[in-house]
């Protein structure tokens, strides 16, 4: 009698380009079956940079932007909490504008939840779009592609850096 090995491993979501392809689409019409006309589109760098840029060309969006965010550091390591990087686009150019915060995933959503707070500030609306949101998230995006309680492999992420990291100085 043989047995098997149980693989403790818990399922991941794979994320394949040609997939992320559908998933931006399917994004793109939810916001314009919402009748939501976004003045820009802000991606929270870096997994959102790729979704931002899917989604402001499905949309005709010609004003994109980004923030830098820093939260995870490795598979399922991050800080404390979030920080913004700079640099900094000037926020007050925004005022009476609609924006539409992009990003990969709403995990714990305290990323999210960041940088609605700051934009939000600055902008007459704004609302926010994921590829996938998490059940644990503390903010609800007002659209997303799909709902998972399991770690995302996305493609832009899924291999290594092709070169070293430097090391940072302590």
């Amino acid at each position: 009698m043989t047995t098997a090995a149980v693989d403790a491993t818990p399922a991941r979501e794979i994320l394949t380009w040609e997939l992320f392809g559908t998933a931006v689409r399917d994004l793109a019409q939810q916001v314009a079956d919402d009748g939501y006309v976004p003045d820009l589109v802000l991606g929270i760098a870096r997994g959102g940079l790729p979704v931002a840029g899917g989604i402001a060309y499905a949309l005709g969006a010609k004003v994109v932007g980004t923030l830098n965010v820093e939260f995870y550091t490795g598979v399922d390591a991050r800080l404390d909490e979030p920080v913004i990087l700079p640099p900094i686009f000037d926020l007050s150019q925004l005022a009476g504008s609609r924006a539409l915060l992009v990003d990969d995933v709403a995990d714990t959503g305290r990323t999210l939840e960041l940088v609605l707070d700051l934009v939000g500030r600055h902008v007459a609306e704004v609302r926010s779009a994921v590829i996938y949101d998490k059940p644990a998230s503390v903010v609800r995006p007002h659209y997303s592609w799909r709902r998972t309680d399991r770690w995302i492999e996305f493609p832009w992420s899924a291999l290594p850096p092709v070169v070293n990291s430097p090391a940072k100085a302590p």
